[in-house]
């Protein structure tokens, strides 16, 4: 009785539910996936009841020479229609560390133009770029734990966070023998833990979405100082569970809470407002003038309002080879128009919907 009583609680909870979900709360693993299945069923049935959007989806042809563009984490576009994609395609150390993430510009007709931050400390993990009203270029880097400010000359002019060093790791747990067993600390103010994206507010208010570990959402002065947190890592109310976008319009912020399967939506000073779901899980989150766009990692976007009622979706990257993380964060350029960076896929696709 116990074990139905979860299975129907957390189905009438989210859309999606995970497997680890219902196995962390004492459910079967037959249950688990009866569970998940049910969770797709009607996460269908929510998309069945709004129009497929008619859209056209175009590969760019990004080339350089004497390199491979790799993953393509953050995409983002500046007034003048260039583009910038930060990757995770370094060769000069592991995934998670060395110079394993390069930042790429290319002009309004696809050409490279340059690579920015050239063999930075800072650039490690690729999770994220975008480009401010100003015209400022941010990266976010998951691996490094910062986010960084650079004007449009290339001039570092803000780093937030810090990278922890290598020396501090070999003396904690090869030289003294200690253990990490707090994969989900309470985050701490001027320090990330895994960071994923970044907004900003209309008077240059800083807002990031920090990210696997911390899992909360963090306010930050325009000159940098830090102001306010929400969140700890859980699916409860005050919970988030991988934050992984966020977007700011209307005189709100909204929040990626990937693996909660919802939109958090806050006003400008964090306090809460309401969960958008129905969306699947969504991994990047676009406000435009007439709407807010979310994107998951099996390709689906989806179109609402502001007010979170969803307009419609798309299926978008098939036949591409990957069938997960095809969508890892979306630029909005306009109401019709997104570019899409993917995680499993070494490109970028420019998403234009039809009227």
């Amino acid at each position: 009785m116990k074990r139905s009583l979860i299975l129907l609680g957390l189905l009438a909870a989210a859309s999606t539910v995970t497997i680890t979900q219902v196995l962390a709360q004492g459910g079967s693993q037959a249950e688990a996936q009866r569970a998940a299945a049910a969770a797709r069923t009607a996460q269908l049935a929510v998309e069945a009841k709004a129009p497929k959007l008619a859209f056209s989806e175009e590969v760019l042809p990004l080339r350089m020479a004497n390199h491979t563009l790799g993953e393509t984490e953050g995409v983002a576009r500046n007034k003048a229609g260039h583009l910038f994609v930060y990757t995770r395609t370094g060769w000069s150390g592991s995934s998670r560390g060395g110079n394993a993430a390069k930042l790429f510009e290319f002009d309004q007709n696809n050409k490279f133009v340059k690579e920015w931050l050239p063999d930075s400390y800072g650039s490690s993990f690729a999770h994220a770029v975008r480009v401010d009203p100003e015209q400022n270029v941010w990266v976010v880097d998951e691996g490094s734990n910062t986010v960084v400010k650079v004007d449009p000359t290339g001039l570092v002019k803000m780093v937030l966070g810090r990278k922890i060093e290598s020396v501090d790791w070999w003396e904690e747990f090869a030289e003294r023998g200690e253990k990490d067993t707090d994969l989900h600390p309470k985050g701490a103010m001027g320090t990330f833990n895994r960071p994923t994206d970044v907004a900003w507010g209309p008077d240059g208010t800083i807002y990031v979405s920090d990210g696997y570990n911390n899992s909360r959402v963090v306010k930050i002065s325009k000159d940098g100082v830090w102001q306010k947190t929400f969140g700890t890592y859980g699916e409860g109310d005050g919970n988030m569970k991988i934050p992984h976008g966020i977007t700011v319009g209307g005189g709100h912020v909204y929040v990626a809470d990937r693996n909660n399967s919802r939109i958090q939506v806050f006003d400008m000073d964090l306090n809460f407002q309401k969960y958008i779901t129905g969306i699947g899980q969504p991994w990047t989150v676009q406000y435009t003038p007439k709407y807010l766009y979310s994107g998951a990692g099996d390709g689906k976007i989806y179109r609402m309002d502001h007010d979170g009622k969803l307009l419609g979706w798309a299926q978008t990257s098939l036949g591409q080879g990957q069938t997960g993380c095809l969508i890892h964060s979306l630029h909005a350029e306009g109401d019709n128009v997104l570019y899409k960076g993917s995680c499993s896929l070494w490109n970028v696709e420019k998403i234009t919907f039809k009227e």
